[in-house]
C-alpha cells in the first residue's frame, strides 16, 4: 500500500514515565518518537497514544502526550482489546506504531491489527525493550507476521514523497 499521509495514523505504544527510564536506549528513543509525532503533527496525521496500567507506571512522556489526539488506556498487553481499533479513524489503513516494550505491548497489539486487516508498519529506531534481546525477537516475530520494518527518516520521506512538498522544509528541520 502506498505510504500517504492522507492513509495514515501513527500510533504511540507506553511510552510512559515510570518504565522509559528500564528501557534499553530510551533517550533515544524518545527522541525518535518525538521526531515522528511532530512530522506527523505538521502534516495532519492523527496520533494516538495508549498507556498500559498508568495508575502504576505513570503517564506517556509529556511532550508526547500532548501531541496524541486520544490516549487509550489499557490493561491489556494488547491495546485493541481496550479499544484501540475504536480510537482509530476510520478510512486510514496505514498504521505505524512506535513504543515500549517491543516484544510485549506493542507486538500483540501489531499482531491484532495485522489481523484486523490494517497495513502495520513499525519504526525500529523508535521502539524499544528493556533487554535487546527482547527487541530483536520481537522485531523478527513482527517481521516475519507481515509488518514492515521502517525508521523514522523512511516515513518521513514518503509521507514526502518530494522536495516540492508544501511543508517539505518544515519537515527537514526536524529530520536534520
Amino acid at each position: 500500500m502506498n505510504m500517504t499521509p492522507e492513509n495514515s495514523t501513527l500510533v504511540v505504544i507506553d511510552m510512559q514515565d515510570r518504565l522509559m527510564p528500564v528501557i534499553e536506549d530510551h533517550e533515544n528513543i524518545l527522541k525518535q518518537c518525538l521526531r515522528i509525532a511532530n512530522i506527523a503533527r505538521i502534516l495532519d496525521i492523527p496520533i494516538i497514544g495508549t498507556e498500559q496500567s498508568p495508575q502504576s507506571l505513570g503517564n506517556n512522556a509529556k511532550e508526547l502526550k500532548v501531541l496524541c489526539q486520544k490516549t487509550v488506556v489499557k490493561d491489556h498487553f494488547d491495546a485493541c482489546i481496550d479499544g484501540l481499533i475504536e480510537a482509530l479513524p476510520k478510512d486510514r489503513p496505514q498504521l505505524i506504531l512506535t513504543g515500549c516494550e517491543t516484544h510485549i505491548c506493542l507486538m500483540q497489539t501489531a499482531l491484532h491489527l495485522l489481523a484486523a486487516h490494517y497495513d502495520v508498519s513499525i519504526l525500529v529506531d523508535a521502539t524499544g525493550s528493556r533487554a535487546s534481546l527482547n527487541k530483536d525477537y520481537g522485531l523478527q516475530n513482527l517481521r516475519a507476521a507481515g509488518t514492515k520494518l521502517l525508521t523514522v527518516e523512511m516515513v518521513a520521506y514518503e509521507w514526502l514523497k518530494s522536495s516540492k512538498h508544501p511543508k517539505f522544509k518544515e519537515v527537514l528541520a526536524i529530520i536534520k
